[in-house]
C-alpha cells in the first residue's frame, strides 16, 4: 500500500473516531460486568482499580469467594489507602458450610451497600460478586437497588462467571472472557504473580 493511500485510509478512520468521541456527551459513573468462563476477570477489575487509584480517584473493593491467603493486588493496593473487604471463607466447594458462607458474604455486602451509598467513592470493585447472587447468598433484588441508588459519579465493576441477565442488562459495558487454553488444563500449578 502506497503511503499517500495508507494516509487516505488513516485519515478516514480518524474522523469516524472523532465523529463517535464528539457524540459521546453523557457524563456519568459506569456500569461494568466482567463475566464468563476464562481466566482475567478479576485481574481485569483490578487493573481498572488501579488506573483509578493512579488518578487519585478513591476506591473500595470487596473480594467474595477469596479465602485468607495471600493477594497481590491486595498487598499493593491498600498501600495506596484502597479499601478491601474480604470474605475470607475461602471457596464454596471447600467449605460446604452454606449457612457460613451467607454469613460471610452478608457481612462484606453491608460493606458494599456503604461504599455503594458514599459518593466519596469513585469506583468499587465487586469482585466474585455474580456467585454470591447465583447461590442466593444475596438477594439480586438488593444489588439491584443498591446500584440503582448508588452517586451518580460513581462507577461499580463487578466480575464473575454467569452473570445474571437482569446485571447484564443494567451495565453500560458487558465483557465476556472465554477460555481458549488454559495452563490449568494441562496440569500446571497457579503462580504467584499470575494468578494470584
Amino acid at each position: 500500500m502506497s503511503d499517500e493511500r495508507y494516509k487516505a485510509r488513516q485519515q478516514k478512520v480518524k474522523e469516524q473516531v472523532d465523529e463517535r468521541v464528539a457524540a459521546a456527551q453523557i457524563e456519568k459513573g459506569l456500569l461494568l460486568v466482567i463475566t464468563g468462563n476464562g481466566k482475567g476477570k478479576s485481574t481485569s477489575g483490578f487493573g481498572m482499580i488501579t488506573r483509578a487509584t493512579g488518578h487519585g480517584q478513591k476506591c473500595g473493593v470487596a473480594q467474595f469467594i477469596k479465602g485468607t491467603w495471600e493477594c497481590g493486588e491486595r498487598n499493593l493496593l491498600e498501600k495506596c489507602g484502597v479499601e478491601f473487604h474480604v470474605m475470607a471463607t475461602g471457596f464454596t466447594w471447600d467449605t460446604q458450610d452454606k449457612a457460613a458462607d451467607t454469613q460471610a458474604a452478608q457481612e462484606v455486602w453491608q460493606e458494599c451497600k456503604r461504599m455503594l451509598a458514599d459518593p466519596s467513592y469513585d469506583v468499587v470493585l465487586l469482585d466474585e460478586m455474580t456467585y454470591m447472587v447465583t447461590y442466593g447468598y444475596i438477594e439480586l433484588d438488593e444489588v439491584v437497588e443498591a446500584l440503582e441508588n448508588r452517586p451518580s459519579e460513581q462507577s461499580v465493576i463487578i466480575t464473575g462467571r454467569a452473570a445474571h441477565r437482569t446485571l447484564t442488562e443494567m451495565a453500560d459495558t458487558v465483557s465476556e472472557v472465554r477460555n481458549v487454553k488454559h495452563a490449568f488444563d494441562s496440569g500446571i500449578k497457579v503462580r504467584k504473580g499470575i494468578d494470584w
